[in-house]
């Protein structure tokens, strides 16, 4: 699988990552043993990096990982794991105390001794014009604890303002065909800055695999179930805070796009590794065969290219008015 650097982490990561969001809790039950077949099948197609969180399962999706890394030693994975929703959402807590004590728990749940990638976790807005915060981060690579850090940040204002700190080497945002904005800026600035872009939420919770209806039934553990008015957590991480029915719709049309023997969920993978700037995306996937089919996408970039202008034309007739002017 073609490798990309990951911005000034200077390391080289698959283009196609897997997020490991559902390998912890909130899209319903995942066995242990299917977790790790999970991790086994990416890792077989080609894919190098894992994304993780600490409050992901409460720390299960980590725990998962340290343990299949324990047991296959030799492979070189990069990992980044997040922090900082393990507490009131309020800047005060963002303090380099805190921060030893969440990183050494994702260490310990890891089995490593330095985090490769800590990001921070959709943090308050505030938190990125504190000298304080990235003052300490800077202190927490020095003592050698983590190698790299970056953010993950719900609105586009938000990474404009991590890219311009000197030692960010990555932004983890939610780009996907039904969320365009990051094109705009973000992604022309973080090229230019050397930052890395890494690409959440890609298929829009689901929406763009083309295989959900009106009456699809999600588990009452599935944010997709819960979280469709932001009663849990920020709206735009669920469908990317589209609406569900109008979400429907624009997958119909997306779904037209697509050629024989591509599958929906692909070209809409594709699609986001064909925009200049993008490092990895990171789509989660809760058996083998999803993670295999999303590895394959990096195979279809040139597909990817060639629907860009009707990718646009979709966006703007669905989305833009409501979207674009939220994050």
């Amino acid at each position: 699988m073609e490798q990309r650097t990951l911005g000034r982490t200077n390391r080289p990561v698959s283009v196609i990552g897997l997020g490991t969001w559902q390998l912890g809790a909130d899209w319903g039950e995942v066995e242990d043993k299917d977790a790790v077949a999970v991790l086994d099948a990416a890792v077989e197609a080609g894919v190098t990096f894992f994304d993780t969180a600490d409050v992901y399962g409460d720390g299960r999706s980590e725990t998962t990982i340290g343990r299949f890394l324990a047991a296959n030693p030799d492979l070189d994975i990069l990992v980044g794991t997040k922090m900082g929703r393990r507490v009131d959402q309020v800047p005060e807590n963002y303090t380099l105390s805190n921060f030893r004590q969440w990183i050494d728990r994702s260490r310990k749940n890891l089995g490593v001794d330095a985090l490769d990638l800590v990001q921070l976790h959709c943090p308050p807005t505030a938190v990125y014009s504190s000298d304080e915060v990235f003052d300490a981060l800077d202190t927490l690579v020095g003592d050698g604890v983590i190698r790299n850090y970056g953010v993950s940040v719900e609105r586009t204002d938000e990474a404009l303002a991590a890219i311009a700190r000197g030692n960010t080497a990555s932004v983890q945002i939610i780009l996907n065909a039904f969320r365009l904005k990051p094109l705009d800026e973000v992604l022309p600035a973080a090229k230019a800055a050397g930052v890395g872009i890494i690409a959440r939420v890609p298929l829009a919770s689901g929406l763009l695999s083309g295989k959900y209806t009106k009456d699809t039934a999600f588990a009452e553990n599935d944010h997709r179930n819960y979280n469709r008015t932001g009663a849990a957590f920020d709206v735009g991480e669920t469908f990317s805070g589209v609406d569900y029915e109008t979400g429907l719709q624009a997958a119909r049309d997306f779904a037209e796009l697509v050629p024989e023997g591509v599958s929906t969920a692909q070209a809409a993978l594709a699609w986001i590794i064909a925009r200049d700037g993008v490092s990895t995306v990171i789509p989660g996937a809760r058996n083998p065969e999803q993670a295999r089919a999303n590895a394959a996408a990096a195979d279809s970039v040139g597909l990817g290219a060639e629907i860009s202008a009707a990718v646009a034309d979709i966006y703007d007739r669905h989305f833009r008015a409501t979207v674009h002017p939220k994050w």
